[in-house]
């Protein structure tokens, strides 16, 4: 296994000699600044590589192994008029990538939103912070802040009282605090942040566009740019949908085991691949992600080695957790990557993903879910459970 960590380029605050204090030799990056639906120039995929790469006499080396992400327009999520001329453009950014010597290339295919929280410095008993979506708050944004027309129709009858009784106790900062979280952008997310009317806007834009339409959709744009991936030598790893459910009246396509392999017995181009994110879909309890690591195995380029733990009794809800004490079985995990890893050409890709904000972190500004020091403490613990299996193989 390769350990990677996340960068956001030279504005991160995480600098690339903090990645190599954490042990990391990888990383996985994008180009942030080029426009949704533009061609990733060749030039400057290899600036930011040399960036990456280039160390001052006796650093670690560090290589830039994975992105992520090239986006996804919704234009071509919706199927929209004009939506082939957008996939040949993420093709031609594929084949920019793989010039640079780049092969594995992680991507979603969410409508309007990625990622999605509600609280971004969620307070544990330790007394660090976490990423917490809490689907009361959010259906307190959808119900009473964005409005959303037929929003009731989406939330059965507690949920709603119990979202109209929380938004009754913001104050009017606390609700723009609510959805700016939800619609002004999360680290790394491949969508721009919008203004409420805006977003509406968005979402109207997807009226009509159901699960199978959008899964349609998806197999339309990979059989456009899978034969790229495949000349060049890459391969795209979707991630899954996250939270893995429908949000604001918009489908999902990615949020099961069930979705997974659809998707392969559909499209089985060996460039067709998985990002094995076990936080997300550790969100639905139907999903056995040991399993799922054993199952996908040979599809698995890269994996988001981070826990999530469901609230009892609202497993709507969920926060950040521990890398090794969450809902997940991550040594069982960790296990059988390593044993699917034996039969890949190439080393699987992991990174810790969503560290929490701790000691000297909680008084630094930085990027929500991305600050230093929870994700070294979340990469050392994974690099003890890989260590240990490797000894007892």
């Amino acid at each position: 296994m390769r350990q990677a960590w996340r960068w956001f380029g030279p504005d991160d605050p995480v600098s690339l000699d903090t990645i190599r204090q954490a042990g990391a030799t990888d990383v996985v990056s994008a180009l942030h600044h080029i426009p949704i639906g533009e061609v990733w120039p060749l030039d400057a995929v290899l600036e930011h590589k040399q960036r990456i790469e280039t160390a001052l006499a006796g650093r670690s080396p560090l290589a830039w192994s994975v992105v992520e992400s090239i986006p996804v327009h919704d234009d071509i999520k919706r199927g929209a008029p004009g939506w082939e001329h957008l996939a040949d453009r993420f093709a031609c950014s594929v084949r920019n990538v793989a010039e640079a010597g780049i092969r594995t290339i992680c991507y979603n295919f969410m409508p309007v939103i990625d990622w999605t929280r509600t609280h971004l410095a969620h307070e544990l008993p330790s007394g660090a912070r976490a990423l917490r979506f809490d689907i009361n708050a959010f259906a307190a944004f959808d119900l009473f802040i964005l409005q959303r027309r037929v929003a009731p129709e989406d939330w059965d009858e507690a949920t709603q009282v119990r979202a109209r009784a929380l938004v009754n106790t913001l104050s009017e900062a606390e609700k723009n605090d609510l959805g700016k979280i939800i619609t002004a952008g999360l680290p790394g997310r491949m969508t721009e942040g919008y203004c409420l009317d805006e977003f509406r806007a968005a979402l109207h834009a997807f009226n009509g566009v159901g699960r199978a339409a959008l899964r349609n959709n998806l197999l339309a744009f990979l059989e456009r740019v899978l034969p790229v991936a495949e000349d060049v030598g890459v391969r795209l790893a979707i991630h899954p949908d996250d939270p893995p459910r429908p949000l604001l009246g918009l489908p999902r396509t990615m949020c099961t085991a069930d979705d997974a392999r659809a998707l392969f017995d559909a499209l089985p181009s060996a460039a067709n691949g998985l990002t094995l994110c076990a936080g997300t879909f550790g969100v639905l309890p139907e999903n056995d992600i040991p399993a799922m690591a054993e199952e996908f195995g040979e599809r698995i380029a890269f994996a988001h080695l981070r826990g999530t733990r469901r609230d009892p009794g609202e497993e709507r809800s969920f926060i950040e957790a521990e890398h090794l004490d969450s809902d997940i079985d991550m040594i069982a995990v960790i296990r059988n990557l390593l044993r699917a890893e034996r039969h890949q050409v190439s080393d699987i890709v992991i990174r810790p993903d969503h560290g929490h904000q701790m000691l000297d972190d909680l008084g630094r500004e930085g990027n929500p879910g991305y600050s230093a020091i929870g994700r070294l403490k979340g990469l050392a613990e994974i690099r003890g459970v890989v260590r240990t299996c490797l000894a007892l193989q």
